[in-house]
């Protein structure tokens, strides 16, 4: 997997932006500000969801522009895939592939990109939602399907919520039969979700496991809570808890409550507990060996975006990053302040500089 070709237009910072893109290293320097992160944001727009900052697609239109922005992709082989929105509806995004309209969810099936951000530093001190998030993103890079698993489950479940709620409000029982139906499509693609996310961890959990002690702390990874059920209990559950979640106001049985549970493998310590430089290798060590995890199963790497992620590590480990990533293959983005920071760094990397709205090529920073 990998992007030849990325166009922006009146998207963030940018009017307009082509970068012809290598398939290896890509490292993109700039001035805080000067809109290195934006790019990485355009690429994961590239899938399904909201990308890297999670923002509402209003948002990502440049501010003095006309409304509206475009993201358009080359990939490998000659795959045109782009998304967007109009001036007229900024909150409807758009999505064409090979020139077609398609669905959000459709990207799925010709890109996986995973990340991370400055904002994921307190991924495991923080809520259950970031980290199942993050866990869904592994999953569907190794499963494109679970993305539409997810939102028809997501829908069915805040249905089942509004009728709960009217039904409570105003006294009047709900129709029997729309609330069975919706359980029932929250129960079929609810046991979908569980289950992928179960094949996921496991697989990614066995790999960490036989990989040698290194730079990066090793994770143990499990799931907590969430009621993993089979598609027929988790339909008995929901139809059982109808009076509760009308009170709670909100669905209490079901794959939307699990959590990813981290554990620093050789100290047998939670990772909400472990230092903040250990928890950054922690995650690093999942993404890198979920990267290999993909691999292995679907024959091409996922894109990385690492945004700033160089400058947290000591100049040991970020040798030691460089050199994994130039192993592993595949494409790589990353970010950062410095061009010192990439001195290590390959020197097939391709490298870039941000600034002014304007994406620029330069030499390898050693070679200069």
């Amino acid at each position: 997997m990998a992007v030849t070709r990325l166009a922006l237009t009146d998207f963030r910072s940018y009017g307009q932006a082509l970068l012809a893109c290598e398939p290896g290293l890509i490292v993109l320097t700039g001035e805080n500000g000067a809109g290195k992160t934006n790019i990485l944001e355009a690429v994961s727009l590239l899938t399904p969801g909201r990308g890297l900052r999670g923002a509402a697609l209003s948002e990502m239109a440049r501010s003095d522009g006309p409304g509206g922005f475009a993201v358009a992709a080359r990939l490998a082989g000659d795959v045109e895939i782009g998304t967007g929105t109009l001036a007229s509806a900024p909150e409807r995004r758009q999505v064409r592939i090979n020139g077609a309209a398609a669905s959000a969810n459709a990207l799925s099936e010709w890109l996986a990109v995973l990340w991370l951000t400055p904002a994921m530093d307190r991924l495991f001190v923080e809520g259950a939602g970031g980290r199942r998030r993050f866990l869904d993103r592994l999953v569907l890079a190794l499963e494109p399907g679970h993305a539409a698993h997810a939102a028809r489950y997501e829908a069915a479940m805040r249905a089942r919520n509004r009728l709960l709620a009217e039904e409570r409000d105003s006294g009047r029982r709900a129709d029997p039969a729309w609330l069975a139906s919706l359980e029932a499509a929250m129960a079929e693609h609810g046991a979908a979700v569980a289950e992928a996310r179960a094949r996921t961890v496991t697989a990614l959990d066995e790999r960490i496991a036989r990989q040698p002690e290194g730079p990066f702390a090793r994770a143990a990874l499990a799931i907590e809570g969430g009621e993993a059920m089979a598609e027929a209990a988790l339909r008995e559950a929901l139809a059982a808890g109808r009076a509760r979640d009308a009170v709670a106001g909100r669905t209490l049985t079901g794959p939307h409550r699990a959590d990813l549970a981290v554990i620093h493998r050789a100290k047998g310590q939670p990772a909400a507990r472990a230092s903040t430089g250990e928890q950054k290798a922690l995650l690093l060590g999942i993404v890198l060996a979920h990267a290999d995890l993909v691999a292995e199963r679907v024959g091409r790497r996922p894109v990385l975006l690492l945004d700033e992620v160089a400058a947290h590590l000591d100049p040991l480990r970020r040798a030691a990053l460089f050199d994994r990533l130039a192993a592993g293959g595949g494409q790589v983005w990353m970010t950062g302040t410095e061009p010192a920071l990439f001195e290590a760094a390959p020197a097939g990397a391709q490298h870039l500089t941000v600034a002014a709205g304007a994406v620029v090529p330069v030499a390898h920073p050693s070679r200069s």
